[in-house]
């Protein structure tokens, strides 16, 4: 269920925010979000001899990604992922959330709804702990703080995250990159002081720093590293490249050739291979809570959750609670949102050769009786006639103890996020939590950003490109740990195979888009990656067509073109900017 009193209470216990940016960045109030603990001008001399003190300040920065986070509007993006063709948003019906079925449909969204202003919040909150941290370090002796320069750049790349977060969003962002600004200069930011591509580079920047200052290794696993920071700007400079500096549109105007040259630089697998991170055996290994998997080679930067650590419940990662499915007697409150679509399904299936088949999504459904499979379904998404999380004590069917909706949103059930409720790692709260980490940035990823780079330069390297997709392919083929006995018990069919041959730039960046759709399915990254490409309305109208014969709630989808890429400024934004602001495109 998505209580609408957890907003209210999340409201009255905030009441204290100011609206605006500039007091948002500058208040003094020790709030449990926004725990300003030196206000500007204020920082005495002891203080700056203190490193205990420094190093508590710098910790609250990491810790509010931690304490911020929210089940209905998490920073894992998992809830505006509903937004793509991979999920489905789940829970009751379309009224239980009813914010995000507007999302889910691209109809319906107010530049007053909560889920709108409730993440620019959340994300400028946690921004503004890194500020205020910098702003003390900035000061700092390096001769009493040693670890000055290392620490300002976790901070910068803390801050990266956070600005990175907000521009695929909402696109037009101000940027709070000066700690020392006054709350008068704050509260004069403009949205539109740099153009998109500039926007960009505000972000890379940080990460820039953050690149060059880190150490290659970190004792605590939470922190980011030289290696994390690279993945990171690639990121950065991969959005970047697809130019959409267009005032009048959202469209993808041109490929910058200098951005994919950054990528492939900062994807440098010697880069990776010196910290120690490459590509786990076994998929599945990504998506389990047990410690020995947890932070493991493939895990470039995740978000650190526990349990047992002497605190209530340990410091468990509760943002996933509206995901789990209500088994009665086991998980009883369950809210069973994000739900995978039937469209991501059929994506996983295979022709006789192992080769993905295309655009035949809705000329029949997946079979796992007769269709073969990439394996990585099977570790994605549970289905009816399988064991939940790998438990043959909970088979799934059609009912509603798979689908709260009564089928609405299919009996699928997401399993990256869940874990197996006899595991001992699933933590009944307020709502069900688990110490699972979040990976944020995973090696995975740095293969499938540098394949897409090299294939976009096309220059000579489509090869090596495809290698990279093999790679993935392969670890693919293998992550039959946990399924090892599915095709004979549930006679289902792995298939999957490496590409040969010769592909054309066309034939290549095919191939990529899909191997990234199944290899990063439900970990929120498939609708802006459709939004960086351009392709966000053409895929997702098609989405829409195709599920309103069999999905009522799609009967009246519409992805307006040049309006519904980005989330629109939230309403009190705009009021409380002293006409600084300037609203997304699209007639908001």
């Amino acid at each position: 269920m998505w209580v609408f009193n957890q907003v209210i209470q999340f409201i009255m216990k905030n009441i204290i925010y100011t609206i605006t940016l500039g007091l948002l960045l500058s208040c003094s109030s020790c709030s449990d979000f926004l725990d300003r603990q030196v206000p500007q001008g204020t920082i005495s001399n002891d203080q700056l001899r203190n490193p205990k003190y420094i190093d508590n300040l710098v910790i609250s920065a990491y810790a509010v990604w931690i304490t911020a986070e929210d089940i209905n509007s998490s920073f894992s993006m998992w809830n505006y992922d509903v937004r793509s063709d991979d999920a489905y948003k789940g829970g009751n019906g379309t009224e239980d959330g009813d914010v995000f079925h507007s999302l889910e449909i691209s109809q319906g969204i107010m530049t007053t709804a909560w889920n709108i202003s409730d993440m620019w919040q959340r994300l400028y909150n946690s921004i503004s702990r890194v500020n205020t941290s910098l702003q003390l370090l900035e000061q700092v002796d390096g001769n009493i703080y040693p670890l000055k320069t290392q620490r300002i750049a976790e901070m910068r790349f803390l801050r990266g995250h956070g600005h990175f977060l907000l521009k695929r969003l909402y696109k037009k962002i101000p940027f709070a990159n000066d700690a020392n600004l006054s709350p008068k200069e704050y509260n004069f930011l403009s949205n539109t002081t740099y153009s998109n591509d500039e926007g960009w580079q505000q972000i890379a920047d940080d990460f820039q720093y953050a690149y060059e200052n880190l150490p290659v290794k970190q004792s605590d696993k939470g922190r980011p590293t030289k290696a994390a920071a690279a993945a990171y700007l690639a990121k950065t400079y991969l959005y970047k490249a697809y130019h959409q500096d267009n005032t009048a549109n959202h469209e993808v105007t041109s490929i910058s050739t200098e951005d994919l040259l950054k990528v492939v630089q900062y994807t440098d697998i010697g880069i990776m291979a010196e910290g120690g991170y490459a590509l786990e055996s076994d998929f599945h290994n990504n998506f389990r809570p047990e410690p020995q998997y947890e932070n493991g080679k493939e895990s470039l930067w995740a978000m650190q959750y526990s349990m047992n650590d002497g605190t209530n419940k340990g410091n468990c990662n509760w943002s996933n609670g509206l995901i789990v499915p209500n088994i009665p007697g086991v998980t009883d409150g369950g809210c069973d949102f994000y739900k995978p679509s039937q469209n991501l399904v059929n994506a996983f299936r295979t022709d006789n050769n192992g080769y993905p088949i295309f655009d035949s999504f809705n000329d029949k459904d997946f079979d796992p009786q007769s269709d073969y499979a990439d394996p990585r379904l099977f570790l994605t998404v549970g289905m009816p006639g399988f064991p939940y999380e790998f438990n043959k004590k909970y088979m799934m069917d059609q009912t509603m103890t798979w689908s709260r909706s009564n089928g609405l949103y299919g009996y699928n059930v997401t399993l990256k996020q869940n874990v197996d409720p006899d595991s001992g790692y699933l933590i009944k709260g307020s709502w069900w939590g688990s110490p699972m980490n979040r990976i944020v940035l995973r090696y995975a990823d740095v293969l499938l950003m540098r394949a897409e780079a090299l294939i976009q330069l096309n220059d000579g390297r489509i090869n090596e490109a495809m290698n990279l997709i093999n790679q993935l392919r392969i670890r693919a083929k293998q992550s039959t740990y946990m399924i090892s006995d599915y095709e004979l018990k549930y006679g289902v069919h792995f298939n999957i195979q490496t590409y040969s041959g010769s592909y054309s730039q066309q034939e290549a960046f095919k191939l990529l888009k899909f191997e990234r759709r199944l290899e990063m399915a439900l970990e929120a990254e498939r609708f802006f990656d459709l939004v960086r490409w351009g392709e966000a309305a053409e895929v997702l109208n098609k989405f829409y067509a195709q599920e309103a014969n069999d999905c009522v709630i799609y009967s009246n989808a519409l992805f307006t073109k040049n309006k519904n890429e980005y989330l629109p400024i939230p309403h009190a934004q705009m009021s409380a900017s002293n006409g600084n602001y300037t609203q997304n495109i699209g007639g908001w």
